[in-house]
């Protein structure tokens, strides 16, 4: 049963309860305590963003069971303007906050499936999933 539980993004707060949201259900679904900060990592990092560049968004966790294993899939959408290059943000030490510049390829490492699509004006939406080992 795949069922999906969501956190909207609005004040720097909702970063801390996506994150603990996340971390939860990924104890839910039985990962370790070192992919369960992984996961909190990934989603903090994909929170912040909706925060500091689009404003408004929302985090989405989706339980992910196949025949043959089970995982969690996060879901970052937002309404911002958008990502012009994707392979600009993509790149290892590329910032627009003057952060460290881990961000997308940060949260891309940490888990296992990442996809990215963003429509400039129109806002971007990021699918991340982490298999349990």
């Amino acid at each position: 049963m795949n069922f999906q539980t969501c956190v909207n993004i609005q004040k720097e707060w909702d970063i801390v309860g996506a994150r603990q949201l996340g971390r939860d259900r990924a104890k839910e679904i039985g990962f370790g305590t070192v992919d369960q900060a992984r996961i909190a990592t990934a989603i903090s990092e994909l929170a912040r963003n909706i925060y500091l560049y689009a404003g408004t968004g929302k985090i989405c966790f989706e339980m992910m069971n196949d025949i043959n294993q089970k995982g969690l899939l996060v879901i970052a959408t937002d309404n911002g303007p958008g990502i012009k290059d994707i392979s600009q943000v993509m790149e290892d030490g590329y910032t627009t906050s003057g952060g460290l510049g881990a961000g997308l390829p940060g949260v891309k490492r940490l888990m296992d499936e990442f996809d990215i699509i963003s429509d400039p004006g129109k806002g971007t939406e990021i699918r991340a999933i982490k298999w349990v080992r």
